[in-house]
């Protein structure tokens, strides 16, 4: 891996990995997090808006056809604490995809048309998350699990915020965040001569300084629940707690034991609920890491009679962590090391690790984390329990009719 500055301060992480394909991604580090109130879902606005057009683009076709008239793929997420933007393309047309991610991060027009195009779309995209109990279970499980915290709020804002948005607040907002000094590129692939490339096509100058606001969650002293009814057969429900930042051992830790609970068929939580007892189809684990918060939490559907039940087999697979096998810890860690391994041969998921690593740590600690991973131990996970799965749980349900 080379690690690099460009001299208007953009970060610059480089993997040479030979292959057909080469990936590009910028992660700006601003998201739902850094906003204020009355610009709730302005980080997930903007990324929309740079599709649209540039001064050189005139059409969100015109820009994507650039891409995909190749084979190539060009998207964009948004999330709590980072907006990234990316491109897979064949390596012969890297050059092409440096142009389009220069174009639409330095020179988008935000068409007053556009901006009202797109805020009929966002609304959209809000009403799928909501109609979909699987999408929306989680935006009332970050409001349950946070009271003071901003990551208590969906990345696409609120209904009200994102019809009220304005150009002067988008425009602001873009260029406050949408500067060198708080962008990361990462490229995974072969290219010859990436730094001047990368000079002659990032032209920003040097941006001021961001002031990191911080904010600090209350400690949970009961437990917290949020229900919604809905007209629906099922009853969706996550169960979870506030963990550790990424930048704690622990985080390592619930790693593993989200190897050991939700890896698939073979996870704890997934035999126990649905093979041995048969109370959903569809169960899961997820760990959150990130850089001002972390959380952990299990989620299925079923019947709303049975929910009283649910909790209680949780605890009992929590309680069986305290006394896990050798075995089965090596086989966690085996797990998360062939999945690390199948997941990164993939250029576009590398350079999207290799991002978000650089903005919650430092990019060389991706090549440390089977390492981190391989230093777990059982009083490790016995410790990590007792801590944080506590009886002061967060639990969120979408309440179906049966």
């Amino acid at each position: 891996m080379q690690k690099f500055k460009l001299k208007n301060g953009l970060t610059v992480v480089y993997v040479k990995k030979p292959g057909a394909s080469v990936a590009v991604e910028v992660l700006v580090k601003v998201g739902s997090n850094n906003e204020k109130n009355d610009v709730l879902g302005v980080s997930h606005f903007i990324e929309h808006m740079v599709f649209e057009a540039t001064k050189k683009k005139s059409s969100s076709r015109e820009i994507a056809n650039q891409i995909e008239g190749v084979g190539g793929e060009l998207n964009a997420y948004t999330s709590n604490e980072r907006t990234c933007y990316y491109v897979k393309i064949p390596k012969k047309y890297f050059d092409r995809a440096l142009n389009v991610l220069s174009d639409i991060l330095q020179n988008p027009l935000f068409r007053e048309e556009d901006i009202k195009k797109q805020m009929k779309i966002i609304l959209k995209e809000v009403g799928l998350v909501t109609d979909e109990p699987r999408f929306h279970q989680w935006i009332l499980f970050s409001k349950v699990l946070f009271k003071k915290h901003p990551a208590k709020n969906p990345a696409y804002g609120t209904i009200e915020t994102v019809k009220s948005m304005t150009k002067k607040q988008i425009l602001d907002y873009y260029k406050k965040y949408y500067q060198p000094n708080n962008m990361v590129v990462s490229v995974v692939g072969e290219v010859k001569n990436l730094k001047k490339k990368l000079e002659n096509k990032f032209v920003m100058g040097k941006g001021k300084g961001i002031k990191e606001i911080i904010v600090k969650e209350p400690r949970q002293k009961k437990i917290r629940v949020i229900k919604e009814r809905r007209k629906i057969a099922n009853t969706y429900m996550v169960f979870g707690y506030q963990t550790a930042t990424r930048n704690r051992k622990d985080s390592y830790v619930l790693d593993v034991i989200d190897a050991i609970l939700g890896r698939g068929q073979s996870g704890w939580m997934f035999d126990t609920i649905r093979s041995q007892y048969g109370l959903a189809y569809e169960v899961g684990v997820q760990h959150v890491a990130e850089n001002e918060y972390g959380f952990f939490g299990v989620h299925l559907s079923t019947d709303k009679k049975k929910i009283d039940l649910v909790k209680k087999l949780i605890f009992e697979v929590f309680e069986r962590l305290k006394n896990i096998s050798e075995d089965d810890l090596k086989e966690a860690k085996e797990y998360l090391e062939g999945n690390f391994l199948l997941e990164n041969e993939d250029t576009q998921k590398t350079a999207d690790n290799l991002v978000n690593w650089e903005q919650l740590t430092k990019a060389e600690d991706f090549f440390n984390y089977i390492k981190k991973i391989r230093k777990i131990s059982r009083n490790d996970i016995k410790k990590v329990v007792e801590k944080y799965f506590t009886k002061n749980y967060c639990l969120a349900v979408v309440e179906g009719q049966a």
